[in-house]
């Protein structure tokens, strides 16, 4: 079946007109029940867009599937070990969101606290390595940081 453009063009004003019509009656969002609550939300909606959104947080759980999906083939991860070592990566990140929130503590402080932190978890992660994975791990930190410039420089 071909349509003409012009139908097209026809049946897309309908629907604009018709949504448009909604939004001002106080339909749209599901607030409101008739004519006049539409024009009294609007300055508070238009206050709400003023504020900038917080970034959502990615969920620890999210953060170490990422990272075991990149570790997992390239240290040679049996199933224990994996399961091992994402609960100490979430620990771990889970210790670096408290330490990042404190307002009490200064950036140079934070720091050590998260330096001190990277070296804990290496430290656990390491017991549950043999001698030839806690070298590919050794390896695997090493470049991590340097990806990171890499993708910078970009």
């Amino acid at each position: 079946m071909i349509t003409k453009p012009s139908s097209i063009l026809s049946f897309i004003a309908f629907l604009l007109t018709v949504c448009s019509a909604n939004a001002q009656y106080g339909y749209g969002n599901g607030y409101g029940n008739g004519y006049g609550n539409g024009y009294g939300r609007m300055n508070r909606d238009s206050q709400l867009q003023d504020t900038p959104d917080k970034p959502k947080e990615i969920p620890v759980e999210v953060t170490v599937g990422e990272i075991m999906k990149r570790m997992k083939p390239e240290i040679k991860l049996d199933a224990l070990q994996e399961i091992a070592i994402a609960n100490v990566l979430k620990e771990s990140i889970r210790d670096q969101g408290i330490i990042m929130k404190d307002e009490n503590v200064g950036n140079e402080q934070k720091g050590k606290e998260i330096q001190a932190l990277a070296e804990t978890t290496t430290r656990k992660i390491n017991e549950f390595l043999n001698p030839d994975q806690k070298e590919l791990y050794k390896k695997w930190i090493e470049e991590k940081p340097s990806s990171k410039k890499s993708k910078r420089n970009k």
